[in-house]
């Protein structure tokens, strides 16, 4: 079965992406770039990175631009799997969800008026699990925006390593946030994955952080040999 994988640039969707891969053909992957960074649909820090990515994993990429506007937004993600679907011949769509019911349930409507599958992955994964897989399975994951308390300045750019997991551990527990960052506290970018061809070499980047509040722009990344 063909796939195209919704893709935002962080370690949900790309993980997902390997995923499926091991089971089916995955033909592309499919960006929304949300003009709105409070997007209720869509992840948006360095989302156009996604393109970086795509060209890593020799794959093709379908990118639609959304002025962010809730529930309207998923008419551009609609218009999105219909090019997927038209140029690539996509059977089915892979998600990155893993608790929000409200972006899989949009995602499942949308492929089920097209007729086509949806195949969530990570949905209600053992969240410990799910990240120690991620690190020893090869993946290069930074984080890319922090959200909420007891995030500081120093998560920004932070590469997601067994140190970094053992620290999230003791937050998760302490301040019932999520270890994965599901809950919105913490958006990643991914910088090298198994079925990457090329890692990406972040060159320039700038932080911006304020009350729990911050994101790591990349204004330069190339790729290189791995």
């Amino acid at each position: 079965m063909k796939l195209g994988v919704l893709c935002s640039g962080g370690k949900d969707s790309l993980f997902a992406c390997w995923r499926a891969m091991q089971k089916e053909e995955v033909a592309c992957l499919i960006t929304i770039v949300s003009a709105n960074p409070e997007s209720y649909m869509f992840h948006t820090p360095n989302v156009r990175l996604a393109a970086l990515q795509a060209e890593a994993a020799d794959l093709p990429l379908v990118e639609v631009e959304t002025a962010g506007e809730k529930e309207v937004e998923l008419e551009d993600l609609e218009r999105a799997i219909r090019i997927a679907r038209e140029r690539h011949g996509i059977e089915g769509v892979v998600t990155g969800a893993i608790l929000s019911v409200y972006q899989a349930t949009r995602v499942q409507r949308i492929c089920h008026d097209l007729g086509l599958w949806c195949f969530n992955p990570l949905w209600h994964a053992d969240q410990e699990e799910y990240i120690r897989s991620l690190i020893g399975e090869g993946f290069e994951v930074i984080v890319v925006g922090v959200y909420s308390a007891p995030f500081d300045e120093r998560w920004l750019g932070r590469r997601i390593d067994a140190a970094s997991v053992k620290e999230l551990k003791k937050m998760a527990a302490k301040y019932r946030i999520t270890l994965t960052g599901e809950g919105g506290e913490i958006e990643t970018f991914v910088t090298d994955a198994p079925f990457f061809r090329k890692r990406i070499e972040v060159r320039e980047a700038s932080a911006a952080y304020k009350n729990y509040n911050g994101t790591y722009r990349i204004g330069s990344a190339v790729l290189v040999p791995k």
